[in-house]
């Protein structure tokens, strides 16, 4: 193993979107592809969820809008950032959907040519989003119907969070209002809630690449990204040697190091460091679990690989830091973070591999 590897299952990924195709049905099932596809690559996934049967994919920019429609030239594609100012025509030019999220963002879309287009309404987020009281005037000022209504849930990983029932209540009120028009507001989490509030469209996004949309109970979807970095170097130290910038850690025993090829440069978080106050994030070494020493610096890590088998620990050998024994949900939560930000900070000095 000569460089840092990234493998990308779109086998896996494409399992997981017709499981969430399936369980959703007959509402029809998107893929959110925004972030590059959650770090894993906007044009390879796009083809490969296409292939399986995606229709419908929602990004978050212009640009990546641009990249999806290369990918997919014939899919209905949304920015679910909406209408920056002056971006209509190359919305237009580029046969992208703004998901219109203003008052604003609707008279620029009607004034300058409009076209097809969704609404989006807040109830609850406080984030983009038109207030329900608007739906009237929104309307009316787009000048046609739009092509969706969606919103988005603000807890719907936590099955018995009351704000589900409220969200659903105040999008349930924009029916009668929005007649004859497909409404979305599930993501991936929304999907697997009892209630089943599926309408029209889902959009689910982390569990497509295998992150967990159900953080209380097993992961329902398959693993889609591994990431092996081989080892730069070994080396033995005594009980007290401290490891890495400003000696945070201290070995307690006679311990071997091994030092790989990665760090926060390639969205390997500072969090995931060991200390004396913490124990690292563990990753694998010929299958032994075995905890990151010190501090990840920029482009290296130390990990305790003492009781790792002797010929996992050598030059040049695979460690996995993302894979079959730690997932990305593990080591994002270890690092003080979400899985989220794991997949979406994966870095470009990674060797890609796609496998299907």
């Amino acid at each position: 193993m000569t460089a840092a590897t990234l493998t990308i299952d779109l086998a896996a990924l494409r399992a997981n979107w017709r499981k969430l195709a399936d369980k959703a049905a007959p509402a029809e099932c998107a893929a959110v592809v925004k972030a590059d596809a959650y770090g894993c690559g906007i044009e390879p996934c796009v083809r490969a969820l296409r292939a399986e049967g995606a229709r419908v994919f929602f990004v978050a920019r212009l640009s990546e809008g641009i990249r999806a429609r290369a990918a997919a030239p014939e899919a209905v594609i949304y920015v679910l950032d909406g209408l920056t100012p002056g971006s209509g025509g190359a919305l237009r030019a580029a046969k992208l959907r703004p998901t219109l999220c203003s008052m604003p963002e609707i008279v620029e879309w009607a004034a300058s040519g409009g076209g097809p287009a969704a609404l989006h309404f807040d109830t609850g987020m406080n984030r983009l989003g038109l207030a329900p009281s608007e739906a009237g005037a929104a309307l009316a000022a787009l000048g046609a119907p739009p092509t969706l209504v969606m919103s988005h849930f603000i807890s719907s990983e936590i099955a018995g969070s009351p704000d589900n029932a409220r969200q659903i209540e105040a999008f349930e009120h924009l029916r009668s209002i929005c007649e004859n028009v497909p409404l979305s507001i599930s993501n991936s989490s929304g999907i697997f809630l009892s209630c089943k509030p599926f309408f029209h469209l889902v959009r689910p996004g982390y569990a497509l690449y295998g992150g967990n949309p159900t953080p209380d109970a097993p992961n329902p979807m398959r693993p889609v990204v591994a990431l092996d970095v081989p080892i730069l170097q070994t080396r033995r130290i005594e009980p007290g040697d401290r490891v890495g910038y400003n000696g945070q850690w201290t070995a307690p025993r006679p311990t071997r190091i091994a030092v790989i090829a990665a760090g926060y440069a390639d969205g390997i978080p500072r969090g995931a460091s060991g200390t004396g106050a913490r124990p690292g994030v563990e990753v694998a070494v010929g299958g032994k679990r075995c905890p990151i020493v010190g501090r990840v610096s920029m482009d290296l890590i130390a990990i305790d690989a003492t009781d790792a088998p002797d010929d996992a620990v050598t030059r040049g050998a695979s460690v996995e830091l993302l894979g079959a024994t730690v997932g990305v949900d593990e080591f994002g939560e270890r690092s003080g973070t979400i899985g989220y930000e794991i997949l979406t900070g994966l870095g470009r000095r990674y060797e890609r591999v796609y496998r299907d």
